[in-house]
């Protein structure tokens, strides 16, 4: 790729890329922080989940999702996907030094620095447990807090088949939430982007229990604002940006799933 693709091309759209739906609710808060700009987002459903895949697999992946974005013209890109990010943004930001990239990780650090003393609960994916960049970010905070990782096996999957409340998703929660959950829980990190899409049903799940719920999107699109701003990138006039939704599987129904979840309440 040539460096003339990034410059200073104000008028490019941003790219956002994720193994399937999950990565809409940071484009999602993106969208509302920098409403001027223009998106393209790439769910790469067919391949998906890409948690249970070997990390060469990953990369691979997320490589060719890029380069699928790089040539219809980005001015940025967020992997907007704990898998991908652990597996390939370092390598990504080597291989396109002068493209804003921002990944995406559990938001341990607001969790913690919120904290009052009480119980964080991370919910990932089995594979993002596992990695060694997440392992790295547990132990930076491991004498801060007292935060339990909680393996979610399975969850994405409820929002990937567009399914977002109802008795399966509580009996769920009851087998692989609960157990973890403490009188002084005080926080549960949803650290996987699939989840911020849970939160509503997940808030009613919890009734009374004092306990918030976070996640990173915020973060996540703040620094890649931040990082475009640097760049001279960011569009400054008064419009409306246009979002373009693209998917791997080629399903109609998986892109105007995707645009709705674009449009669900926080």
């Amino acid at each position: 790729m040539s460096n003339d693709l990034y410059g200073s091309r104000k008028n490019l759209p941003i790219g956002f890329m994720d193994s399937g739906l999950g990565g809409l609710s940071v484009l999602r808060e993106a969208v509302r922080i920098m409403p001027a700009e223009d998106f393209i987002y790439f769910g790469d459903s067919l391949h998906a989940p890409y948690g249970t895949k070997e990390q060469s697999v990953i990369r691979e992946l997320t490589f060719a999702v890029v380069e699928n974005l790089l040539k219809q013209g980005i001015k940025g890109l967020a992997v907007a996907c704990n898998t991908a990010t652990s597996a390939a943004v370092r390598l990504l930001r080597g291989m396109y030094p002068d493209l804003p990239i921002v990944g995406i990780e559990p938001a341990i650090k607001p969790a913690v620095t919120s904290s009052h003393g009480g119980r964080i609960l991370v919910m990932a994916t089995p594979m993002t447990i596992q990695q060694e960049k997440y392992q790295a970010l547990l132990e930076q905070y491991r004498d801060q807090a007292d935060i339990v990782s909680v393996p979610c096996g399975g969850l994405m999957e409820f929002v990937e088949q567009g399914r977002f409340g109802g008795e399966q998703l509580d009996a769920y929660f009851r087998k692989h939430l609960m157990p973890f959950i403490t009188e002084d829980t005080e926080t549960i990190v949803l650290g996987c982007t699939h989840y911020p899409f849970l939160r509503p049903h997940l808030q009613e799940f919890l009734g009374e229990r004092p306990i918030q719920l976070i996640d990173g999107s915020y973060g996540t699109s703040m620094e890649l604002k931040r990082r475009l701003k640097v760049k001279g990138l960011l569009r400054k006039e008064d419009r409306k940006g246009i979002v373009t939704i693209q998917n791997s599987s080629g399903s109609q129904a998986m892109i105007d799933r995707s645009y709705e979840l674009l449009e669900m309440p926080y």
